[in-house]
């Protein structure tokens, strides 16, 4: 089993949740109130712009070219992987994207983004800056897989173009990349710091499951705008 496999397996239990959040549940079956959706797509472009700074870090740590290229194109494919399906939204909802950038993040978004950027800071190298940043990543493929799996019909739903920005063959192949990449990065480290690195992991993980929670309910500076 593999470095980053094994600590997938050990947040699994985790990113059940996850699925099963109401959030995620109503998402899936259609019925979630757009209005908390609105909030969730705003929290996510918040969250987006603190999440690109752990590859900047990543940068500043890095010790090997590859290992500055692989930041680059990480931040490249966060960008161009995610932003045409989030836009979309933000114009569905009359919002743009430079004003939603002057809002807050709610308390739980910037308690992840805050963990992220402490972890990549703090940390001895890449490695702890791939275990910020990998519980997001894969752990939307996973859940949108499963989720695709379990409700068909969330193709006729207005959240089928998230789903399958995520669930689709491209982002898994995607996600198996830089896996294997971070793998490479982990191996050999020491006993202790392989424990750093399953703790930073695990604790992303945990603050992806309060993301979902969070976004049950809508944001108080916000009001719905449809077309």
């Amino acid at each position: 089993m593999s470095f980053v496999e094994i600590y997938v397996r050990d947040s699994l239990p985790v990113w059940e949740d996850c699925l099963n959040s109401p959030f995620l549940r109503r998402l899936e079956q259609g019925t979630l109130d757009e209005a908390c959706f609105m909030g969730y797509i705003v929290d996510d472009s918040l969250y987006l712009r603190e999440y690109a700074k752990v590859f900047a870090w990543g940068m500043t740590k890095a010790e090997r070219m590859e290992d500055i290229r692989a930041c680059y194109s990480l931040l490249a494919f966060v960008n161009e992987g995610e932003d045409a399906t989030r836009l979309a939204y933000l114009r569905r909802y009359g919002l743009r994207d430079e004003a939603v950038q002057g809002l807050p993040q709610r308390p739980e978004n910037r308690a992840y983004t805050d963990c992220m950027i402490e972890a990549a800071r703090d940390g001895e190298g890449i490695a702890e800056c791939m275990m910020a940043c990998l519980p997001c990543m894969i752990s939307y493929g996973w859940i949108f897989q499963k989720l695709l799996a379990r409700t068909p019909s969330v193709r006729n739903t207005v959240y089928w173009p998230l789903v399958r920005d995520y669930a689709g063959p491209s982002y898994e192949a995607a996600c198996r990349q830089w896996a294997a990449y971070t793998d490479r990065v982990c191996a050999d480290l020491p006993l202790a710091r392989q424990a750093r690195c399953l703790e930073i992991f695990r604790a992303c993980s945990v603050h992806e499951l309060h993301f979902w929670q969070m976004s049950e309910q809508p944001r108080q500076d916000l009001s719905l705008q449809m077309p």
